[in-house]
């Protein structure tokens, strides 16, 4: 679909090309033709054998009705004999030079003569038969020895003049701009192709505006904006907006990513930024993306290193960017998940003047993304999009195509004529936690011990009252993970409360209680690793970046370039700041594992109902777990308000 610009020349030297790729193609088929006539000459000549015959026996053979000679036909200054067993006539010539000439009067001329006089005739008018020469593999050695070196020559020039050529392009390409060219003969994307985020939309459509009336908002003393920037995760469509308004809008749309700009030579960015900017203005209105703009736009004082390649690609940019004027028609839009991490200068006015955050879809908007992917797809009448849409909370565009093609890649592999629910459940799970190792075999032990872990967790987060429900519970193992136990928010949230993630971290430290319970304080596994690891960032993340710790209430400590670091810690506080914070963690941790370990106290059987029928089944839906939980409940210990 793309078309790389850089391949692509200009009309004057494409016509330049043709003309010199014509000179050559005439010429090598020149030299081909004298080639071609040397060695028919060279091979004509070594294949016949040359036989003096005198005047006599030619008028001998001629007037002799069973001899060889078929006609003798005057031509010019040669006579040309044609033997009867011969297509082609031999030719004879004089060998003296004289300027009398063969002819049938000078053969009926030598049949008068007497011996003496005849013998006179033969010496002054000597005749040369030609016969072939029978030695073929002479032949064969002679065009070989003639051929071969001939052949070599060119062979080598051509190459010569190839790697001279193709040195010349590369030295004339090298500070050439990488960027991909999406015109009005590419596939065309509009907003219309872009599901959801109709907020950003609102924002770039008034750039579109901008690119299709300039003259609308020079009126009124507006400037066009010279960047837009749009933040926003991986995968959330960020190139496919920057192109959605290019199509919008119907201008050149040329896309680069902030990688494709480095170089290890000094300059070679730079004039890649001019080369864009150069093309970019020609084809003006046209928009000029950039991709993963923080790999050339660090922030400078944060990196040091004056004169570096990358600061040049950013100067470059900035001076570029300033040079626009409000009627150039160009716009340059950049992409980036580190807004933190870009230099100032790039974000002040005058340069990217909007920001639109393109965000994770919402549920409504994960809904038609998912309509967007299954287009086309063969699928059941009962698929149920609307529930994956709820189960894929958090999941960006990408993930949720990636899930519509490991559908559809899931029921080909079964055989399925069309995509199931089963295909899209199989494919939901596989992409957000890892397929099914079905190869992994577990002994009884490790199954026991797998199904009390994951009852657990489901045991806790069910009781738990501002937990979300418990969806699916498996102890058949997935990716890294022994099982797996599903909690699905009944909608989305933009906030958590305390209340909220200290129910989390209690449902995560479940798995290693009802290990502790049933099997002793001694017995536990390293089945609750990635458990643990889970808690201790959660909790690390409540006191330093969202203020919930008791004694560091309302005090935050980001790690990020702050600016100032404590030369004993290393860090934007104190080594005591830093005790208080351990102490916080440790506490938040502890009190998680006692709400456990009272919940499953409290449904101890409960907790061995569940872990049978998981030993049973393997896999129980939130259908299969609803009957089992219900007799579960929350004792007053574990309770938080």
């Amino acid at each position: 679909m793309a078309e790389n610009i850089q391949k692509k020349p200009v009309n004057g030297q494409r016509n330049n090309n043709s003309a010199s790729n014509r000179i050559r193609s005439i010429l090598f088929v020149f030299v081909i033709c004298c080639f071609g006539a040397f060695l028919i000459a060279n091979m004509s000549s070594n294949g016949v054998q040359k036989t003096e015959v005198p005047i006599s026996e030619v008028i001998q053979r001629a007037n002799d009705p069973n001899g060889n000679i078929a006609k003798i036909t005057v031509t010019g200054q040669s006579l040309d004999i044609t033997l009867k067993d011969k297509d082609q006539p031999t030719e004879t010539s004089r060998k003296d030079g004289s300027g009398t000439l063969y002819d049938q009067g000078l053969v009926n001329h030598c049949e008068d003569l007497k011996d003496e006089e005849l013998k006179t005739c033969e010496s002054q008018y000597p005749i040369i038969e030609y016969k072939e020469d029978v030695n073929a593999w002479g032949i064969v050695l002679d065009v070989a020895l003639t051929v071969l070196p001939i052949i070599a020559i060119v062979i080598f020039f051509s190459w010569m003049m190839r790697q001279a050529a193709s040195a010349n392009n590369q030295s004339l390409a090298f500070g050439k701009s990488r960027a991909k060219l999406y015109g009005p003969d590419k596939k065309k994307v509009t907003f219309q192709d872009v599901a959801g985020n109709e907020a950003a939309k609102q924002d770039l459509t008034e750039i579109v505006d901008f690119l299709k009336n300039p003259k609308k908002y020079e009126k009124l003393g507006a400037k066009i904006p010279r960047g837009v920037l749009l933040a926003g995760d991986p995968g959330t469509g960020k190139t496919l907006m920057a192109r959605a308004v290019a199509g919008e809008a119907n201008v050149p749309f040329f896309s680069i990513s902030g990688y494709e700009f480095a170089e290890m030579f000094v300059g070679v960015c730079a004039s890649r930024v001019r080369d864009l900017v150069s093309k970019a203005n020609k084809n003006a209105p046209s928009i000029i993306f950039i991709d993963e703009i923080d790999a050339v736009a660090h922030k400078r004082d944060a990196r040091g290193g004056a004169g570096r390649e990358d600061e040049q690609t950013l100067n470059q940019i900035l001076v570029e960017m300033d040079g626009f004027d409000n009627d150039s028609g160009v716009i340059v839009m950049a992409a980036t998940n580190r807004v933190d991490m870009l230099d100032k200068a790039l974000l002040r006015p005058g340069r990217f003047d909007r920001h639109v955050n393109v965000t994770l879809p919402e549920r409504k908007d994960r809904l038609e993304i998912l309509k967007v992917h299954f287009k086309g797809k063969p699928i059941e009448a009962n698929v149920d999009l609307e529930s994956l849409a709820k189960k894929t909370a958090g999941s960006s565009g990408a993930d949720l195509a990636n899930i519509a093609n490991e559908a559809a890649i899931t029921a080909a592999r079964e055989g399925h004529k069309a995509i199931s629910n089963k295909d899209v459940t199989e494919a939901f799970e596989k992409v957000a936690i890892g397929p099914e190792r079905k190869s992994k075999v577990m002994n009884d032990k490790e199954r026991k011990i797998t199904a009390y872990h994951e009852a657990g967790h489901a045991i806790v987060g069910h009781v738990l009252p501002d937990s979300d429900p418990v969806h699916k519970v498996t102890i058949i193992p997935r990716g890294s993970t022994g099982g797996v136990t599903w909690f699905l928010p009944p909608e989305d949230r933009n906030y958590k409360s305390i209340y909220e993630l200290k129910d989390i971290l209690a449902r995560a430290m479940g798995g290693r209680i009802a290990e502790k319970l049933i099997f002793g304080k001694d017995a536990v596994t390293t089945g609750a690793s990635s458990d643990l690891k889970n808690v201790a960032t959660l909790a690390k993340s409540m006191i330093t970046e969202e203020g919930m710790g008791d004694g560091l209430r309302n005090l935050v400590f980001p790690e990020g370039d702050t600016g100032y670091y404590t030369i004993t810690t290393g860090k934007p506080y104190s080594e005591k700041t830093s005790e208080q914070i351990d102490a916080e963690i440790k506490k938040l941790s502890d009190e998680a594992a006692k709400r456990a370990e009272d919940v499953l106290k409290a449904n101890k059987a409960v907790l061995d109902k569940l872990a049978e029928e998981l030993l049973a089944h393997e896999t129980l839906e939130e259908a299969d777990l609803a009957p089992i939980l219900k007799p579960a409940k929350l004792p007053t210990i574990a309770k938080l308000h």
